[in-house]
């Protein structure tokens, strides 16, 4: 369970609700609840190959370790990098949510619009970000029982809100009192219908699956901590289905009522106004909660925080598993009094806050496209994972029915899918109008608009991946044995005694 809680957490239900729900429905309409379903079918295929990995070598490395020894040191390296990436675009977003969240419920309490405003001067907003950032690592580097303690309370908030949220949304259309309601059919659950309501479209498929990766992205932390469980073989991946299964349903019913109570118009609080996209619990949270949507605030922001420290639990393991390996420098291995990889876990905080700064600075819209970003690495690695569970046991394909499907057919579609979605992306990102509408190297026309270039989502995707390529070569010189296969041999199974130690006799 208390996995589960933490992988939660790291989802942020009330936080990924909030920010991805409002886009899903303009782009599917009333079949948003089948996209939810569809979007999450390659995510479970490519849990299933996670767990038949975890199984076989329960490694804090994860993704890295395991296709590192499917394929190689190189696609190893780069796979561990998508994930350290992915994570670390996602908690500078996280802390920005909180921060705007923190400031909207103090206008809350003392019924006060400007105070939610103060959000958007820099010198007041930064620090406060810094400041929360700083105090997620602290708790990461505490270790896991300080996390467990933290998670059971702020995902117990997020509960009690997402409940009487749902619960005041439901007596509301019962007594007549919603907004546009609309009646719940099977249409809503009808993949055919998928596009206008009436014909399929798969530009609107797509659209939803990228957007669900946004929204299911973190399950797998739980399945970094394999080291901190008492049974490593089998409680973090049983915590992965629980997580990902209750994370289903809260999607699906907290769709369902918005829609049944809002409906998809895009005016008011209609579910499909633009207005409401980027936060759609801050339009219909006092609609229906009244003043109790302050609940809803709390939420968010517990949410958001809860998120940004377990998702600190997840780069800080790759990155000390790469440290063990030789992959990345010793001093990322280096671990805390708690047994925890303290500096890893500091290094991924100061990381994000940098890469905060600069883009606040730079444009309050780019936030929306570094979650794009994250995207394109989520699908990168999660799309190897899945090749890796694949490839690794392909001896093992067809000796009974349970490994046909574990081991070959769902990792392989699973992964096949999501690297589709990856070059995918990287292609549709190249429109300046992508994303958030930002653009990179376009002219300035006379009028104050921008005229070619490529979008900010590429640009800061492609970089990434860049800088990815020249660190691995660095280290590469550097530290030759990893990427000769010395640390890891491709094609080897994973020993009780190569697992990556968390001992109090390492931490220095």
């Amino acid at each position: 369970m208390a996995g589960a809680v933490i992988g939660i957490s790291c989802i942020a239900p009330a936080y990924t609700m909030t920010s991805g729900l409002g886009p899903t429905i303009a782009e599917a309409g009333l079949q948003t609840p089948v996209i939810l379903l569809i979007g999450f079918i390659p995510m479970l295929f490519v849990l299933m190959g996670y767990r038949e990995l975890n199984n076989s070598m329960p490694d804090s490395g994860t993704t890295f370790t395991w296709s590192a020894r499917a394929f190689g040191p190189w696609i190893g390296w780069m796979s561990g990098w998508g994930l350290v990436a992915a994570t670390a675009l996602v908690l500078s977003n996280l802390a920005a949510v909180a921060v705007d969240f923190l400031f909207i419920g103090l206008s809350q309490i003392f019924n006060n619009p400007d105070i939610a405003d103060l959000t958007r001067n820099l010198w007041i907003n930064i620090p406060i970000v810094a400041v929360l950032t700083a105090a997620a690592a602290y708790i990461a580097y505490r270790g896991a029982e300080e996390t467990k303690r933290l998670q059971y309370v702020l995902v117990g908030l997020q509960a009690i809100a997402v409940v009487w949220f749902l619960v005041a949304a439901t007596v509301k259309i019962i007594q007549g009192q919603a907004y546009d309601f609309t009646p719940v059919t099977l249409d809503w659950f009808n993949p055919a219908l998928v596009g206008d309501g009436t014909t399929f479209s798969f530009s609107t498929l797509a659209a939803g699956l990228s957007l669900s990766i946004f929204m299911y992205w973190g399950w797998d932390v739980v399945l970094t901590m394999n080291e901190e469980t008492k049974d490593p073989r089998r409680t973090p991946g049983r915590a992965a289905l629980l997580t990902i299964g209750i994370i289903v349903v809260t999607y699906l019913l907290v769709t369902i009522v918005v829609l049944a109570y809002a409906g998809y118009g895009t005016e008011g609080p209609g579910a499909g106004n633009p207005e409401n996209q980027e936060s759609i619990f801050a339009s219909l949270a006092p609609e229906i909660m009244g003043p109790f949507a302050l609940i809803m605030s709390i939420a968010i922001f517990a949410s958001s925080s809860a998120s940004l420290q377990s998702t600190l639990v997840s780069p800080a393991r790759t990155l000390q598993a790469m440290s063990h390996y030789g992959a990345v420098p010793k001093t990322f291995g280096k671990l805390s009094k708690f047994k925890t990889p303290g500096t890893a876990t500091f290094w991924a905080a100061a990381a994000s806050v940098i890469f905060y700064v600069i883009m606040r600075v730079v444009s309050e819209d780019a936030l929306w496209d570094t979650i794009t970003a994250m995207g394109i690495m989520v699908c990168f690695y999660y799309g190897i994972t899945g090749l890796t569970a694949f490839w690794y046991f392909r001896g093992t394909w067809f000796e009974n029915i349970g490994n046909f499907f574990r081991r070959f057919l769902l990792p392989l579609l699973g992964g096949i899918t999501l690297l589709a979605m990856f070059v995918k992306t990287l292609f549709d990102s190249t429109d300046p109008d992508y994303g958030s509408g930002n653009a990179v190297f376009s002219t300035v026309l006379p009028d104050g608009t921008h005229e070619g270039g490529v979008g900010v989502v590429f640009f800061a995707g492609m970089l990434i991946l860049g800088a990815g390529v020249i660190l691995m070569l660095l280290q590469a010189i550097k530290h030759r044995g990893f990427f000769r296969s010395e640390e890891i041999e491709v094609g080897s199974v994973l020993q009780e005694t190569d697992m990556v130690p968390f001992v109090a006799e390492d931490a220095k």
